[in-house]
């Protein structure tokens, strides 16, 4: 199987486990994250690993898909009115076989695809490596939600790596979403893995360099933390810059949360350790 899409299903794997869990309350609580519930979250996931199955399978299905959406965007919902719609009142337990049937359909077609297979997405197409790490990317962002919402520290593995790879890649594109010239030469990177490994990226001589861990680093650009919220180490303009709106993720220019919004880890006295 495609590595990527191991380490998506992986990523996929812990998040139901930790979400099949849950009561039936906490379902409809609302998330960090735009006032999301637990709910609206993982209908969000099963909706969009399903249009990545219609992408895999049929041109077709995925364009109607696409239109179907636009006609609910031109219809005034957001995305979590219009996955209600769609979906209609499924019960949690409906919902999350639902989404794990679906993802092991999605991880085992992108798993035995061709690697130059190129599938269509709602921007540029991508190829089926980049594809699997972007919805392991929204997984892992989204499931951070959830985390956040019931202050449980999460296990972290190495396939954080994924992310940070997009959010390398995304360094410029960063810039010329919100219509800025995208710098020269991006900062040195050096970040520590949840296993201890060093990954580094850029010109260890520069003046521009990041420093932290991985998983910081992971957060900022899929903007589930504010920079400051972090221990990263981030030394220059560019870099500062770069932290202060990175965004690895798809659609127009969004700001990160505010400093202190999603800071609760750094308060010992909440702390629980993840079941």
């Amino acid at each position: 199987m495609l590595e990527q899409a191991s380490d998506l299903r992986a990523e996929c794997d812990a998040l139901y486990g930790f979400v099949s869990g849950l009561d039936a309350g906490t379902w409809q609580r609302a998330t960090p994250f735009k006032g999301w519930t637990v709910w609206d979250v993982v209908a969000h996931l099963y909706y969009f690993n399903h249009a990545a199955v219609l992408s895999a399978t049929s041109e077709e299905g995925f364009t109607a898909s696409v239109l179907e959406l636009v006609k609910g965007f031109e219809d005034g919902l957001d995305l979590a009115a219009f996955t209600r719609r769609h979906l209609g009142p499924l019960a949690p337990e409906e919902l999350l076989e639902r989404w794990r049937s679906g993802f092991v359909e999605m991880c085992d077609l992108l798993g035995s695809s061709d690697p130059q297979r190129r599938l269509k997405w709602y921007g540029p197409d991508m190829g089926v490596r980049m594809f699997a790490t972007a919805r392991q990317m929204e997984t892992w962002a989204h499931g951070q939600d959830i985390y956040d919402l019931l202050h449980v520290h999460r296990a972290h593995s190495d396939r954080v790596k994924n992310i940070v790879v997009l959010g390398v890649k995304t360094f410029a594109w960063t810039f010329v979403n919100r219509g800025l010239d995208a710098p020269g030469e991006m900062p040195y990177l050096r970040l520590t893995a949840p296993s201890g490994a060093v990954w580094e990226w850029g010109d260890p001589g520069g003046q521009e360099r990041i420093a932290g861990t991985a998983v910081d680093f992971c957060r900022v650009v899929t903007q589930n933390r504010n920079v400051g919220d972090t221990d990263l180490v981030v030394v220059g303009p560019t870099a500062t810059e770069w932290m202060r709106i990175a965004q690895c993720f798809a659609g127009g220019p969004v700001d990160p949360p505010a400093p202190g919004e999603r800071a609760w880890e750094r308060e010992p006295a909440t702390r629980k350790e993840a079941r």
